[in-house]
């Protein structure tokens, strides 16, 4: 304890230096928090894009491939899946649920994806969460709309409002079906996946959007009396009623004699994509560690040039009957509170910036970061950034220890 009172009141006596070293590592705390944070969180994001979906189905090409435009709405199929196939594959034994997948419009470079209204019923992500509604409801009529939170916010719709679907992909599409204006019936909640960049029509809408009419009121009441069941789909999701039978589901579809397709597991798939992604992942680490080395070169460079100041005030500690043992010890434990204030500060000051940005994260990326204390995987990163600390104080204390009496009195000082 007497050690410890020293030390306090020798860094008090140094208030400026401490300050501003106090400062830097709480800063580099704050980031290396702050890089952890996001790297974990962008993976569990992504893990979490869909939840509940035992298969996806499409046309046979890659798994990656597959799941990138059934689920992220990147990219195109290389084929499209027969409704016939579809119809067949939803009776099975076996099948729960089935949701079919129409891509290829888009509205003001968002993705529209026409769909049946079983997908607001069956779709689930992050940990099998299901889609709320912010305004509105499920599409009911033939040209009714449903937008993502994302698309809503950033073109300004609300409900009742008319949009024009472009075939084709892009901000600038090269056929605009004006004569077939869909009317935003439902506005969902924000979820941090690609859903807040989707605008979500029927299968019907898709197909009569197609059709050559001319009026949209006579649109909607023809539509009523048409047989708009699509020919064909981009993709399908499959619940099952028993998930250990997926296995074999999954062999018969990749086996099946009508047309080539192909089933994959969403969980494997979403592993193989982010494999693929690794090297931004490291990337993030690597930050990570020359965070935390910057923050330890920068508590050295002060201990040091302070030693150098000090080594008068080690002299006469000395002089006075103070061990080697108990100037080493004043040292460590002065590097020891400079460190512990500084991540207790970086913890701190990560949360006020969490909490200042929170809102812009999660509009511009989708990211939900919670503020929050320092998670179970965090409290190792600061552990070792503790030890650190105390190691880089070994530096300093060493020096101390073979500096002599005699040189810390002498006149040159």
């Amino acid at each position: 304890m007497n050690v410890l009172r020293l030390a306090w009141k020798s860094l008090l006596n140094r208030r400026d230096t401490a300050s501003l070293t106090v400062l830097t590592i709480a800063v580099s705390v704050a980031l290396l928090l702050g890089v952890e944070k996001v790297r974990s969180h962008a993976r569990l994001s992504f893990a979490n894009t869909v939840s509940g979906t035992d298969l996806i189905v499409g046309a046979r090409s890659g798994s990656v491939q597959l799941l990138l435009y059934s689920v992220f709405r990147i990219g195109n199929a290389t084929s499209n899946v027969a409704w016939s196939s579809y119809t067949d594959i939803s009776t099975w034994p076996g099948v729960r649920w089935a949701i079919p997948i129409s891509l290829g419009d888009s509205h003001r470079g968002y993705r529209v994806m026409g769909t049946s209204p079983d997908y607001f019923e069956h779709f689930r992500y992050a940990d099998k969460r299901r889609l709320g509604f912010s305004e509105g409801g499920p599409f009911a009529e033939t040209l009714d709309a449903v937008l993502g939170a994302e698309v809503a916010r950033k073109l300004g719709y609300r409900l009742g409002d008319e949009l024009v679907v472009t075939h084709g992909i892009g901000t600038e599409g090269f056929d605009d079906h004006d004569n077939h204006p869909f009317k935003v019936t439902g506005i969902l909640a924000p979820t941090g996946t690609p859903v807040d960049r989707t605008v979500h029509v029927g299968l019907a809408g898709i197909e009569a959007m197609h059709m050559n009419w001319n009026r949209v009121e006579t649109d909607r009441r023809r539509a009523r009396g048409q047989d708009l069941t699509p020919r064909q789909i981009t993709a399908f999701l499959l619940g099952l009623d028993n998930r250990l039978a997926a296995f074999k589901l999954q062999r018969d579809i990749n086996q099946y004699g009508a047309e080539p397709l192909l089933a994959i597991f969403p969980g494997v798939a979403l592993q193989e994509l982010w494999d693929l992604m690794r090297v931004g992942e490291q990337a993030l680490r690597v930050v990570s560690i020359l965070v935390a080395a910057a923050a330890l070169a920068g508590l050295l460079a002060v201990s040091l040039a302070g030693l150098n100041e000090r080594r008068r005030e080690m002299a006469v500690l000395r002089s006075v009957g103070a061990g080697y043992r108990h100037v080493m010890e004043l040292l460590l434990m002065e590097s020891a509170l400079l460190t512990l204030v500084g991540i207790a500060m970086g913890v701190a000051m990560q949360n006020l910036a969490l909490r200042a940005l929170q809102p812009w994260i999660v509009e511009r990326f989708g990211l939900l970061l919670p503020i929050s204390l320092p998670t179970a995987g965090e409290w190792p990163l600061l552990g070792g950034l503790m030890t650190a600390g105390l190691l880089v104080g070994l530096v300093p204390a060493w020096r101390c220890y073979r500096n002599s009496l005699a040189d810390g009195l002498s006149t040159r000082l």
